[in-house]
């Protein structure tokens, strides 16, 4: 894993702790990601142990946003396929950066290529 790829995969692990919890289905998605990266299986539960202790801060303006969706979806469909619990995260973290679902489904197609 690259550390661009650490660092976005930090900053995922982080949108996932911000509500105070990460969820089962996060816990899923986040594990097929780490695995198909190559991040160890230690270090990922060490991540998502310290998940709070990560700041991550929700940019403000809606290109920043659209951004870090962006590069979360290029990040999970590294192996050119999204699983359920990983379209299920992407859809979470969207409606967290205020996206609505057709937002979300025109940043899917337009920008990264995937249709619902």
């Amino acid at each position: 894993m690259s550390p661009t790829q650490l660092e976005h995969f930090r900053n995922l692990v982080s949108l996932s702790a911000i509500d105070g919890k990460i969820e089962e289905v996060e816990r899923v998605a986040l594990a097929k990601i780490a695995y198909e990266q190559g991040l160890p299986l230690e270090r990922l539960n060490l991540m998502l142990n310290r998940a709070s202790e990560y700041i991550y801060l929700i940019p403000q303006n809606t290109d920043e946003k659209e951004k870090q969706l962006e590069e979360m979806i290029k990040l999970a469909l590294v192996d050119d396929d999204f699983s359920p619990a990983e379209l299920e995260l992407i859809e979470m973290v969207s409606d967290r950066l205020g996206f609505t679902r057709k937002e979300l489904g025109v940043i899917l197609e337009t920008h990264c290529g995937y249709k619902k």
